[in-house]
């Protein structure tokens, strides 16, 4: 009888998480082309993959960093390059493979939390992140930190494996996936001490006991981790001896900076980091949603509490005693690991990303903080686990009603505010089209393409109109050597008008050929656009 009903649960419990994956991958899979934005980001990522995948130009660094002069990791690319190769470098397919590693992030952090709190934990957490809003339109975009949240899934799944006794060899696979989270963005080298520590701790409890042969394993895996870590920064390397130390020399410069202009000091900082990693995957951007924010920090910061130091340790009554089991010493562990990484991941963004105390609208979130994700979703799901425990077998309504209503009003939330089936730019497809209309009116190319303000690229546009064969001019070449006969195309993005000194739409762009080409005779404007709200094109012919 009680295998019988063991076996129910388990068909429940596989069906039910069946279920989750499922509407995770609808969320972040329907409508996928014109989801997410595009923009210069977009077309960096973009280029550099064709020319990988197309041309076999491997590169040697990842994409530029918005903190510093220095770079993210290279093996973002390479993880996209499989996506790219199949595809002949579309981006639609390359912004599915990130979809797809979203949806499979879903079972990871639902395993995890399952390993940790049981099967309602596991299968709250995992429906928590599939109906994320933060999380789904991280999945719908190109852009490097969207691949994170995965490999970070990854790394605290496997060390946790590890340290309930999966064995050494799930360490290396914890360092290698940290190691995919520290390329995706630099920032995310803060999820390394919260594997680290516990990898440490695994040691020390096998000294203790005895083992000596299991800690010399565990050792032997970190070293592992650290192999993989170096061999990973080879192309580093490679770039590095080539360039004098470039990148070492720019990131040396921004921590001798203090990480950059901070216009909130390091108190002020602290809370607002703080509800900005702990709000953002279960209630979005800080400035949308302050009050839904400060619930669910509340909430993430409760459960760890709770779990971590509050809550009756013992093993527990059997389940037909009838009595609430008290939490295990496994979960007190998991609970304060998590929440002292999280406490760790806090201060480390509040010292090094300044950037992260202000919210710049229209420019895409800084969400560099989403190696966190899983870690503020996990304790969300334990802390709500924990609460159905507590009702026991006779269900006590206090606690059951508890957990139901934050679920339902989570996940309320979550799939009220869902990304929109069209993004305001359009994406890949309106960029597409605004290529199409360039041809149309300019012709076949040559074209010097530009940009304002000059610190953006333009990108956007080179990565479609190389798409669809024209040539254009390279951009290390100064405009005003070119020939003045050649047709001109500018970009100006009016979000940046404080930046250019004159508005879009014919002022900026004047200005900017008046000074590339001070002795020809202006050329005529064939066309002029708005590919995007603020985002003007301009074609000029002599």
């Amino acid at each position: 009888m009680i295998e019988a009903s063991l076996g129910r649960r388990h068909v429940l419990e596989a069906g039910g998480l069946l279920a989750i994956v499922a509407l995770a991958a609808v969320l972040r899979l329907v409508d996928l082309p014109t989801r997410g934005t595009w923009d210069a980001d977009q077309g960096h990522d973009m280029l550099v993959l064709r020319n990988l995948v197309l041309n076999g130009q491997v590169p040697l660094l990842g994409p530029p960093t918005s903190i510093g002069d220095f770079h993210h990791g290279v093996l973002y690319y390479l993880l996209l390059a499989p996506a790219a190769a199949i595809s002949g470098a579309d981006p639609t397919a390359v912004t599915a493979w990130i979809a797809l590693g979203g949806v499979a992030a879903v079972g990871v952090v639902g395993w995890l939390a399952r390993a940790i709190g049981g099967p309602v934990a596991g299968l709250v957490t995992a429906f928590l992140l599939a109906v994320s809003a933060s999380a789904v339109e991280e999945s719908v975009f190109i852009w490097n930190p969207n691949v994170i949240a995965l490999s970070s899934s990854i790394a605290l799944a496997a060390a946790w494996h590890a340290w309930e006794g999966g064995g050494a060899r799930w360490w290396v696979v914890a360092g290698a996936a940290a190691v995919v989270t520290m390329h995706g963005h630099v920032l995310g080298a803060i999820l390394t001490p919260v594997i680290a520590g516990l990898l440490v701790a695994d040691v020390r409890r096998r000294r203790r006991s005895g083992d000596a042969d299991g800690a010399r394993s565990v050792s032997r895996a970190a070293l592992g981790w650290i192999g993989i870590g170096l061999l990973s920064g080879v192309p580093l390397l490679i770039h590095e001896v080539a360039s004098g130390g470039a990148e070492l020399r720019a990131a040396v410069a921004f921590v001798a900076g203090g990480g950059g202009e901070a216009a909130i000091g390091l108190p002020s900082r602290i809370p607002i980091v703080a509800l900005r990693v702990l709000g953002w995957p279960l209630a979005g951007l800080i400035t949308a949603a302050p009050v839904a924010t400060v619930l669910v920090s509340l909430l993430v910061v409760a459960s760890a509490v709770w779990l971590g130091w509050v809550r009756m340790v013992g093993p527990g009554p059997s389940p037909s005693a009838g009595a609430t089991p008290p939490a295990s010493a496994a979960e007190r562990v998991a609970a304060r690991w998590l929440g002292l990484g999280l406490a760790w991941t806090i201060a480390a963004l509040a010292i090094g990303a300044s950037s992260l105390a202000t919210v710049v609208p229209g420019l895409p979130n800084d969400h560099y903080h989403a190696f966190a994700d899983p870690l503020v979703v996990v304790l969300a799901g334990l802390g709500i686990g924990a609460l159905v425990r507590e009702a026991g077998p006779g269900v006590r309504s206090a606690p059951a009603l508890a957990a139901a209503v934050i679920v339902v009003a989570l996940g309320g939330w979550n799939l009220a505010r869902q990304p929109p089936r069209v993004v305001a730019d359009g994406g890949w497809p309106a960029a597409r089209l605004a290529a199409q209309r360039v041809i149309a009116a300019g012709g076949g190319g040559p074209y010097v393409l530009a940009s304002l303000p000059t610190f953006k690229s333009d990108e956007a546009l080179r990565f479609p109109l190389e798409g669809a064969g024209v040539e254009l001019i390279e951009r290390g070449i100064p405009a005003a050597s070119v020939d003045p006969s050649i047709p001109r195309v500018i970009l100006c993005d009016q979000l940046f008008r404080a930046s250019i000194g004159a508005d879009c739409g014919g002022p900026a762009e004047g200005a900017l050929l008046a000074t590339a080409l001070p002795t020809a005779d202006p050329p005529s404007v064939v066309d002029r656009f708005e590919a995007a709200p603020g985002r003007w094109i301009s074609i000029y012919r002599p």
